[in-house]
């Protein structure tokens, strides 16, 4: 499968009509629904952005975003971390809609069922 952006956002559109909610992500290209995170990759997740922001918050460093929050990578690449970080100079100010840009950091956190993949 070979879908773009626009493909991606028609696909989401149609689920949110029909009132189906899922996590969704686009590498290169291929739709993947992401699984429902574990409580404790949940909590770590939680607890992470609580710390981060409050470092964060009150040196109006940038801005913090949960697995909710989409990243357009290229024309074939939509990415949902599970907690990222964009500096106040990149982004200004937020909107509805995907960023255009690659956070300053990304965080996966390892849930129960993922596999850890050999390092070539």
């Amino acid at each position: 499968m070979n879908l773009t952006i626009q493909d991606f956002e028609k696909i989401q559109e149609l689920l949110q009509d029909a009132s189906l909610d899922y996590q969704m992500e686009l590498p290169d290209g291929n739709l993947v629904i992401m699984g429902r995170a574990d409580i404790v990759s949940s909590e770590i997740s939680a607890r992470l952005i609580a710390f981060l922001f409050s470092w964060i918050e009150p040196r109006k460093l940038g801005r913090l975003f949960d697995s909710s929050g989409g990243f357009i990578l290229s024309d074939t690449n939509l990415s949902a971390p599970d907690v990222s970080f964009v500096s106040a100079e990149r982004l200004r100010q937020t909107q509805r809609a995907f960023a255009s840009l690659v956070p300053d950091l990304v965080v996966e956190i390892k849930s129960r069922t993922d596999r850890v993949k050999k390092i070539e």
